[in-house]
């Protein structure tokens, strides 16, 4: 059982803390010696569950760009070396790069040392085997064994070695483009493309200079590309308002035909047309899925739960595909979508409207540069047809108004204040006049309304982490979220737990 201190860490199936000092009231708990510890953990659980001792464990060790990664990197890299392990230290990396050290160098697991889109002064520990990301129970594993103090035996022998690996990742996305697009020019099939990339000074520099540029692509007008921990410009994240503004503008200045834009570990990713539509959230889904279910008619699309009631038109009916809503979290999707396919139902991608998405063809690893490398090869495509990227979705219903309302749970068993609310909500709205619940929601409570009452839909949730309870509103009409909101908001003051 996990006491205060190490609960503190778990998040989702990452580990993430406070790693230097910078804002107030966030006191550094990812210490060195905690950090010792969780190393020591991983090799531990890893120990367990490959039945190989750790000295005779390959481990990769790779980061992002924020300022405390170098030090935590080393501070990892002792541990695996002080147990006798050989280490692959990778340097900057991407999340999805230091997974596929397991597949390609063999390596009997991965750390990437990142927090996502996180603010400079957190920083966690993600991990991997050759069967992909860890699962919740793992993380709280390894955090018990940090949290008892146990360490590996000490053993000679252990030795690191730097490899860069980000080169070969990039070299395999490349040959993925040139096979994709099969142009005449068969090793510069970029050419006559303009590309921004916009890495929001993050890991994903790389990908303007090590796979478009190479490819004939002109990249000039990209931003953000040097590595900066401190994340001066924007935070770097898909789904942040800023951030896209930001990638829209250099398309628009450059009179680019695509903008691409990556979260700072770049597992996540988003886009911009020539037109400067923003690919992102509902589009970016429509987009994944009409590239993943070519050549896989009928498939089925796994999503969060958040996603709008046009996509799920669009894909059934505009793609002749089955779209599956599941909870939110990518974990969640990517699971889920392994499930179906083990369950012999043809699934070829988890998406989450944040930006993760998982192709099967790519180990369903949430890939941002794999996604973004997807749709480049369809543009390039469509070009040779005469046509562009925006006639893809051209036929995907998008709300008129949407808005997120995030309640806070002001109970200390927040989870169980949550879980008694979406009962409640549930149960009122089965006999509400005008209250339609829906029939494939898969998490917290999702209700439709007609023309007359405020024609769309809310969701409301239970975070996945958090003492928070979103709440999702779409409409199809002027001022209709407003009398949607107005609804969800007088039964919500029937209950307690909630500040409203």
């Amino acid at each position: 059982m996990l006491n205060d201190f190490y609960r503190q860490f778990k998040s989702g199936t990452d580990i993430r803390g406070v790693a230097v000092e910078g804002v107030e009231g966030q006191p550094v708990n990812l210490t060195d010696d905690v950090l010792r510890c969780m190393a020591d953990g991983f090799l531990l659980w890893l120990s367990d569950k490959l039945n190989k001792k750790p000295c005779e464990m390959k481990i990769s060790v790779g980061r992002d760009s924020r300022i405390s990664g170098p030090h935590i990197m080393e501070l990892c890299v002792a541990r695996f070396i002080r147990a006798g392990a050989q280490v692959v230290r990778c340097g900057l990396s991407s999340t999805p790069a230091m997974f596929m050290t397991t597949v390609e160098l063999g390596c009997d697991g991965a750390l990437q040392i990142t927090a996502s889109h996180h603010p400079f002064n957190r920083n966690g520990l993600k991990f991997f085997t050759r069967e992909g990301g860890l699962e919740g129970a793992d993380i709280e594993s390894i955090l018990a064994y940090a949290q008892g103090g146990m360490r590996p035996e000490r053993k000679d022998g252990g030795k690191a070695v730097d490899y860069d690996y980000m080169s070969d990742y990039a070299r395999g996305l490349r040959e993925k483009i040139k096979r994709g697009v099969n142009a005449d020019d068969y090793d510069h099939p970029l050419k006559g493309f303009k590309i921004v990339v916009d890495a929001g000074n993050g890991a994903g520099g790389f990908y303007a200079d090590k796979v478009l540029a190479p490819l004939g692509a002109d990249t000039a007008g990209s931003r953000y590309l040097e590595p900066d921990g401190m994340f001066p410009n924007h935070v770097p994240n898909p789904e942040d308002a800023r951030a896209m503004a930001s990638i829209r503008e250099a398309v628009l200045e450059n009179k680019a035909d695509l903008g691409v834009i990556f979260d700072t570990d770049v597992d996540r990713g988003g886009a911009v047309d020539s037109k400067g539509n923003e690919i992102n959230r509902n589009r970016l889904v429509a987009v994944a899925a009409a590239i993943a279910l070519e050549g896989n008619d009928g498939g089925t699309i796994v999503t969060d739960s958040i996603t709008s009631s046009g996509l799920k038109v669009f894909i059934e009916e505009k793609l002749g595909g089955r779209h599956y809503r599941y909870r939110r979290g990518y974990k969640n999707v990517i699971d889920k979508a392994l499930e179906l396919n083990d369950l012999g139902e043809n699934c070829p991608l988890a998406i989450e409207t944040s930006g993760h998405a998982a192709m099967r063809e790519n180990f369903f690893l949430d890939d941002g540069a794999y996604l973004c490398t997807k749709i480049i090869i369809k543009a390039a495509k469509m070009r040779m047809e005469g046509k562009e990227l925006d006639e893809l979705t051209a036929d995907l219903k998008e709300p008129l108004e949407s808005r997120e309302v995030r309640i806070k749970i002001t109970e200390k068993d927040f989870r169980a204040c949550g879980e008694r609310i979406i009962s409640q909500l549930t149960g009122f709205a089965q006999s509400a006049e005008g209250w339609t619940l829906a029939d494939d929601n898969r998490e917290g409570v999702r209700v439709s309304f007609g023309k007359n009452d405020g024609d769309g839909w809310f969701l409301l949730r239970l975070s996945v982490h958090d003492p928070i309870m979103p709440l999702n509103i779409e409409s199809d009409s002027e001022g209709g979220v407003d009398v949607i909101y107005q609804k969800v908001l007088a039964f919500l003051k029937t209950t307690e737990g909630l500040d409203i």
